[in-house]
């Protein structure tokens, strides 16, 4: 079991820079591929960025596609989101997840995909 606390959110204005950061806790960081997902007031969670367990593979939603970059350090059992030209619509509670997975290269971009889950951290961008 993995136990995961997102840090990094706030209140920023369009065009601003965040980097969220997610902790986990346990010694099998590296057996999991790490997603980052998204959900707005009123709306269903979103898949945002997945990384595999090596960090040789990554995939983005096309609304964040050149703006965002995922990474992580499996040195120190975190992954992170990178988010740069930020818009008043990335507005929303930002989850960072894990999926076990045997694959070092796959990742997937389903809620469902994913075992464990953080508390989440709140972004909001003003127009």
């Amino acid at each position: 079991q993995v136990q995961l606390v997102e840090s990094g959110g706030g209140l920023v204005q369009t065009g601003d820079s965040l980097r969220l950061s997610c902790a986990a806790s346990g010694r099998t960081f590296s057996a999991y591929a790490m997603g980052w997902f998204r959900q707005a007031p009123g709306k269903e969670r979103e898949f945002v960025a997945a990384i595999s367990r090596s960090g040789g593979s990554t995939f983005y939603a096309d609304s964040v596609k050149g703006r965002f970059t995922i990474s992580r350090d499996n040195t120190k059992n975190t992954v992170y989101l990178q988010m740069n030209s930020l818009k008043p619509e990335d507005t929303a509670v930002y989850f960072c997840a894990a999926d076990k997975i045997q694959s070092t290269i796959v990742v997937f971009t389903s809620t469902s995909r994913y075992d464990f889950w953080g508390q989440g951290t709140q972004v909001t961008v003003s127009s």
